[in-house]
């Protein structure tokens, strides 16, 4: 029952956004596209929902700077300040508004991730698909990428046990505190989070 519910908080308030935060979405745009270029927004295939595959969209933080063999750079070296400071800021993830509008993602559920870690996952980690993906979630107030990926995957298969309203309001303010004071953005080892390589 839940789930419908959730799906309607889900449209309502994404739409809400979308209407009031419009103008921080054209002037972060426009930065987007001054201080790293075009195409403004980073668009990559992501598992949603029963592992159905979605475009997700954020702004983009990298540039497309690769190396000799036309290969992308370390994450670190093509991270600009500008993208730095928004990633701090979660401000980079605004655009998934439309993905929680169209259906793809929630406001709250598991961080979608890439679609090469799909054949990596143990059977209990497909269960992290048994929901639509969120925009926040109970590992990201956990650690996010301070975490390791068993750890977060623990908080991701838990949610999808223990969801409901009054745990998505949890996660939401919890979401705001992290926001405010820019914890848990990075992880130890990389500029954003190391690849999954599989449980052990």
């Amino acid at each position: 029952m839940y789930k419908v519910v959730k799906r309607i908080l889900d449209i309502l308030l994404s739409l809400l956004a979308i209407v009031i935060l419009s103008p921080l979405l054209i002037i972060l745009a426009i930065m987007v596209r001054f201080n790293i270029g075009s195409p403004i927004l980073f668009e990559q295939q992501r598992p949603g929902y029963h592992e159905h595959i979605f475009t997700i969209y954020k702004f983009r933080s990298m540039k497309n700077a690769k190396d000799s063999s036309g290969k992308d750079l370390p994450d670190g070296q093509r991270l600009t300040a500008f993208g730095e400071r928004l990633r701090e800021s979660s401000l980079d993830e605004l655009p998934e508004l439309f993905n929680i509008l169209k259906g793809d993602m929630s406001i709250v559920g598991p961080r979608p991730l890439l679609v090469q870690y799909l054949p990596l996952y143990s059977e209990t980690q497909h269960h992290r698909h048994d929901v639509r993906p969120g925009l926040t979630g109970l590992a990201q107030v956990n650690g996010r990428n301070s975490i390791s990926w068993t750890k977060k995957f623990e908080y991701d298969v838990e949610y999808v046990h223990r969801m409901s309203f009054l745990l998505d309001c949890q996660i939401v303010f919890q979401t705001i505190g992290k926001v405010f004071t820019h914890k848990d953005i990075n992880s130890d080892n990389d500029a954003t989070m190391e690849d999954f390589n599989g449980t052990n």
